[in-house]
Order: C-alpha cells, then sequence, then structure tokens
C-alpha cells in the first residue's frame, strides 16, 4: 500500500530494485581494441582513451611475440566500477486529483527539501525528511482550481497560479497568503521565480513579470510573442535570460529587462513545455516537443545557434539537468511513458526508468541533486535515485570548470 498525499498519511514503503550498468559494454571494446592495436600494430597504447588520437600503422600480419609492455599494463590497471542505477522508484506516494494535463506544472521541490503538489483545488507539502503531509491551501471556496506551483529559490514562499488567471503568493512558514497578483485572463500553468521576480505564463498568451516587493498596483512586464498557450517558463543560471516555450511550437529566449524576445527557435514541430538550461556549459539551452515532434533540441543561447537533436520516440514532457554532472533526464508521455538519463553531449541513454501508466507530465529534483521525483495521470508520484553526487564533486570543484562557479 502506498502513502496517500493527504494530512491523514501514514508510513512509507520503500522499494529497491536492481540495477542497470550504463556503458561497461563501451570500455570492454575499447580496451579489446586497443589491445589488438598493440599487439598487431605495436601501437603502445597504455589508455584506452589514446586510441582515438593514434594514427593508422602499416599493417604487420606476423608476431610471434607475447603481449607487449603497453598491453600488459592496460590489463593490470584497475577497472572503474560500472555506474548503476535502480530501475525500481525508492518510494512512491499516492497522489489523488494529480490532473492529467500536459500544460500544467503542478510538482515542485524546495531548497528547504519540501515538496509543494498541486492536487484539484488544494497545495499540498511534503516534507522529505519527515514524510509530513501539510495542506497550505483550499481554493475551492473560492470555485478556483490549482493550475501551477513554483518555489522561490530560499524555498519560503511557493507561488501558486490558478485556473481563474490569478497568481497566489504563499509565506509556507506562517501558512498564509501574502499575495494576490492579478492580470491574467486564463489559467497560469507555468511560473519561474528570479530573486524577488516572478514571470507567469498563462492561456491567454501572456508572459507576466512582477516584483512581489512591489503593491500589486505596480505595472508589470507584459511580454507578448506567443500565439498560444505559454506553458513552459524557466531562468537561466545567471538569471538574466528566461526561456519560454507554447503551445504554438515556439521556443523564445527573452533578456532581464527586454518586451520583445532576443531569440526565436522554430525547429520544434509540437508543444514546448520541457525547458532547462544547462548548469556546466554557459548559454546552453535544451528543450522537448509534444507527441508531433518527440524530439530534445540544444540551442546555443550565446549566438543564437541550434546544435545537436535527439529523437526520442515520445512526447517530451519535461527535462532537468544534473546539478553535478554533464548528464539530464527527461520524462515522457505518448506512448513510452517512460523515464530517460541522457549524458551530454554524446546523447548516450544511460538508462531507462518505467512504471508509471499514464504520461511523466511532471518532474522535480531533489535538492542535493540525486533525486528526482515524476508524476502523473495515474495519481502517483515516485522517487528515483538517478545522479551520482560524489562522482560528480570532482567535476565540479575542477579549476577548468569555470562556469560553475560564476553566478
Amino acid at each position: 500500500m502506498k502513502e496517500e498525499l493527504s494530512p491523514t498519511s501514514s508510513s512509507m514503503r520503500n522499494r529497491e530494485g536492481p540495477p542497470v550498468a550504463s556503458d561497461a559494454a563501451g570500455r570492454d571494446r575499447s580496451l579489446f581494441r586497443s589491445i589488438l592495436e598493440n599487439e598487431v600494430l605495436n601501437s603502445g597504447i597504455e589508455d584506452p582513451r589514446e586510441l582515438q588520437n593514434k594514427k593508422r600503422r602499416v599493417f604487420h600480419p606476423y608476431s610471434l611475440s607475447p603481449l607487449s609492455p603497453a598491453s600488459q599494463k592496460l590489463l593490470q590497471s584497475p577497472r572503474k566500477a560500472a555506474r548503476k542505477i535502480a530501475k525500481v522508484p525508492f518510494k512512491v506516494l499516492d497522489a489523488p486529483e494529480l490532473q492529467d494535463d500536459f500544460y500544467l506544472n503542478l510538482v515542485d521541490w524546495s531548497s528547504q527539501n519540501v515538496l509543494s503538489v498541486g492536487l484539484g483545488a488544494c497545495v499540498y507539502l511534503w516534507a522529505a525528511a519527515t514524510s509530513q503531509v501539510t495542506r497550505l491551501c483550499d481554493l475551492a471556496p473560492e470555485g478556483d482550481s490549482v493550475t501551477s506551483v513554483a518555489w522561490a529559490e530560499r524555498g519560503h514562499l511557493v507561488s501558486v497560479g490558478t485556473h481563474r488567471g490569478t497568481v497566489q503568493v504563499w509565506d509556507v512558514t506562517a501558512g498564509k497568503r501574502i499575495h494576490t497578483l492579478e492580470g491574467h485572463t486564463a489559467r497560469v500553468g507555468a511560473l519561474a521565480w528570479n530573486g524577488d521576480l516572478l514571470a507567469s505564463g498563462s492561456r491567454d498568451r501572456l508572459i507576466l513579470q512582477r516584483d512581489i516587493r512591489t503593491p500589486p498596483s505596480i505595472a508589470q512586464r507584459r511580454l507578448s510573442g506567443h500565439r498560444q498557450e505559454v506553458c513552459g517558463l524557466k531562468w537561466s543560471p545567471d538569471n538574466q535570460l528566461l526561456a519560454s516555450g507554447g503551445n504554438d511550437n515556439k521556443l523564445f529566449v527573452w533578456g532581464l529587462h527586454s518586451v520583445a524576445p532576443l531569440q526565436t527557435f522554430t525547429e520544434h514541430l509540437a508543444a514546448v513545455k520541457a525547458i532547462a538550461w544547462s548548469p556546466h556549459h554557459h548559454g546552453v539551452l535544451a528543450s522537448g516537443g509534444g507527441t508531433a515532434d518527440r524530439c530534445i533540441r540544444f540551442w546555443n543561447t550565446l549566438t543564437g545557434q541550434p546544435m545537436q537533436y535527439v529523437d526520442t520516440g515520445s512526447q517530451v514532457c519535461n527535462l532537468a539537468w544534473s546539478k553535478h554532472s554533464s548528464e539530464l533526464v527527461s520524462t515522457h508521455g505518448y506512448s513510452q511513458n517512460q523515464i530517460l538519463i541522457w549524458k551530454y553531449p554524446s546523447l548516450a541513454q544511460v538508462a531507462q526508468l518505467t512504471g508509471h501508466s499514464y504520461r511523466v507530465l511532471y518532474l522535480a529534483m531533489s535538492p542535493d541533486g540525486e533525486s528526482i521525483v515524476t508524476g502523473a495521470g495515474d495519481e502517483t508520484l515516485r522517487f528515483w535515485s538517478v545522479f551520482n553526487k560524489t562522482r560528480s564533486q570532482k567535476e565540479t570543484r575542477s579549476v577548468l570548470n569555470l562556469f560553475t562557479s560564476l553566478r
């Protein structure tokens, strides 16, 4: 029996599953090819990574010698342990009334390790450390429902977009609503914080930017460019650029103070909800398209040029980069309902996770960057351990990795 996401929640059931190796077969092939090169061509390769840099030599068909010193060194070198990812979630929560709607964003995980989830007319908070569930708000008396949730960076405020087009801001510590922001004329399905600046995207095709420190009467910035519903919003790591995706198949990049898009990308063939900025590669933006597109595309926003792309075979619902390594996770809908882990920039697939019986429409990452939570119309939230923090800390501390320390 799974735990239900409601104030009367009881015990949690954890489940572990068999691990899956990532790319051990590829390392074995490289090792075999390196030894073959050494013994047949006398190449002197002592590290498989040298293989791609070696120029071809003249083939010498006759050799009666035993293994060369270089090959012996290859075989004696310690093998790096294969990465393992559990194929089943380590935790499952029941989430009744979690909507099966591609255009909504109903799950977010705060820097204080608290999950916010929009279920029908209510927002629930689940504390990961204690499994305590509290109901933050109920919009039913107002005849409204929740269409998006998003935490401010410090984790003390949560914004709630509603079906009627308002944006509420709640102080979680006090349990009080401190702002009600008007301006949209239709549901608000996307929210993104940048300090005290809150961006909201709506079915009315507008993006509004508002500073919550100023009175509601102060005019907000209106970004008008999408011709259909805005369903994806993400600020860049340096907080200078805002990426927006819409049901018009367009991806826009806006400046912090611009009212017209700096860049427009039109390669997607379906709605763009999935958007993620790389924390490791400055200016690299990833986006995913809906059912008629199925592609994850990468963009260089420094030059405005498209980069590589991959056809995933399924509707792309969400994207998130690992905080610690150059990998990203994608969640999918029609027709595979799967979760995929990718290496970047090779776009080699590290793992495929399945379990949801509906489209995996919602995704959030834990504050330590090791786990993700996924939500679907099957009314479950599933927690997966996907990224290795210890391995990646070496990467982020590298003096060569300049952009990780820039803010």
